[in-house]
């Protein structure tokens, strides 16, 4: 085909990735605000396109698709494009952005305290390098193995948080053993505990209201002598204010505990319906497939943690190894290797893609407003970027040696072992802190606390 053709497959894949980081854009993350600047969409949807042509070289790897020097070309092209978004392009405009905004800052400042701010960012960026067994200064500085080496840092850090959030959250969210049974007395009782302390609430407020206005004086002096006549001048039998609002105080603490359980409860009863469906009865199988993967999962990066241990070969040439030599099956490994990995390596592509954009969809809309929204998409462009770079370094743990020779030469002299470690260690501090949580949020509420 030559290397023309390549690039042209390569340049349409692209245009297709990069309309789809614009719908993504338009459709899911600005569908409910009105202004949207077009340099920061085009900033996205740029990361998106470069991040997902990391993964499609991946995939041309395995099926050998392109030319091995067009596709060394398009490794270094698209990655030295991406590192340049994640490193220079998008921390300036954050800095530029947000220094904008304040009201303060003088316009002619502001280009001079973004440039300034975005070389602290560089610095801050070199430093990580300090605590982590990284390239050293001898091996160059404006290299991309150093900027891959900073970068993958951070991006496995996110990515084994994720990992072992959803690994443990996933069975729980899904599996029907976790649905604590709800019943209607239940939520209709709590219901009216919590009807019955807002009423509370309205009368002690009441009573201060017309209390306030029943000893109101006529004539209100100021300054001091009024303060002093406002109390010895106060009736007998009037109300005590300040009893009533540590009352009030209390009343409304115990009306957003109810509150949240009440709707605690609602949500478990929806939980308990959305079961017995074929969805929630699918959906429940495969939370008892995660369970089982999430404890092996854990087992296995603590043993890789305790006795210092990095697998050497893919799990796909290990297990069809292990096929023919050990049960017997008569069958090409260096056929299968290419095709199971292909699969392997395409779900690993669609699951990472669809949950890291599910979990920047929601984390966007917490924390996201009208004036803040530009500037938290320029963030989670840059995580995303980071994000997909580093994970072509653990994904090349899966792939059979034969398709590894491309990434490693264009990666350079990284050690990857660390980061196998450096996941596992993420990994297994983010599964245990979220089981002890979900555990914690599990455990129903104890009687005597709710009759406080």
């Amino acid at each position: 085909m030559g290397f023309l053709g390549d690039t042209i497959i390569i340049f349409v894949s692209q245009i297709c990735f990069f309309a789809g980081g614009w719908i993504f854009f338009v459709k899911q993350l600005f569908r409910n605000y009105e202004v949207r600047h077009v340099s920061v969409q085009l900033i996205f949807s740029i990361t998106f396109a470069l991040s997902l042509t990391m993964f499609e070289l991946i995939i041309f790897e395995i099926v050998g698709l392109l030319d091995s020097s067009s596709r060394y070309f398009h490794w270094r092209l698209g990655l030295t494009a991406l590192l340049f978004m994640v490193i220079a392009l998008i921390p300036f405009y954050i800095a530029y952005s947000s220094i904008s905004n304040i009201r303060i800052v003088p316009s002619r400042w502001i280009k001079t305290l973004s440039v300034l701010t975005w070389f602290v960012f560089l610095y801050g960026f070199w430093r990580i390098g300090d605590g982590f067994p990284l390239l050293s200064v001898s091996q160059g500085i404006f290299t991309i193995e150093q900027a891959v080496s900073r970068i993958g840092v951070i991006g496995v850090t996110v990515m084994a948080l994720l990992s072992g959030f959803g690994a443990v959250n996933y069975p729980y969210t899904s599996m029907t053993y976790f649905i604590r049974p709800v019943s209607q007395s239940d939520v209709i009782l709590l219901e009216r505990r919590l009807m019955l302390t807002m009423d509370m609430i309205l009368t002690k407020k009441k009573r201060i209201a017309i209390d306030k206005r029943r000893n109101k004086p006529a004539n209100t002096s100021s300054g001091l002598w009024g303060m002093i006549s406002s109390v010895t001048q106060r009736p007998p039998g009037s109300e005590n204010i300040g009893q009533l609002r540590l009352e009030i105080s209390a009343l409304e603490e115990l009306s957003r505990q109810l509150f949240l359980e009440v709707h605690s409860l609602r949500n478990m009863q929806e939980r308990q319906r959305w079961a017995t469906t074929l969805q929630g009865k699918y959906f429940n199988v495969l939370g008892h497939f995660f369970s089982v993967y999430c404890m092996w999962k854990i087992f296995i990066s603590t043993i890789n943690i305790v006795f210092d241990r990095v697998g050497k070969k893919d799990m796909v040439t290990r297990g069809l190894e292990i096929a023919v030599h050990w049960c017997g099956f008569e069958m090409d490994v260096a056929f299968w290797s290419q095709h199971v990995s292909f699969i392997l390596v395409g779900c690993i592509v669609v699951t990472s893609i669809r949950g890291l954009l599910l979990t920047l969809t929601k984390f966007f809309y917490k924390i996201s407003s009208s004036k803040s929204s530009n500037i938290i998409v320029l963030v989670l462009a840059q995580i995303m970027g980071m994000y997909f770079c580093s994970s072509v370094l653990l994904m090349r743990m899966n792939m059979p040696s034969e398709y590894r020779v491309i990434i490693t030469e264009v990666l350079g002299g990284l050690h990857f072992n660390f980061y196998h470690r450096w996941f596992d260690v993420i990994f297994l501090v983010s599964a245990i802190t979220t089981i002890v949580v979900l555990y914690l949020l599990h455990k129903p509420p104890h009687s005597d606390a709710m009759d406080n």
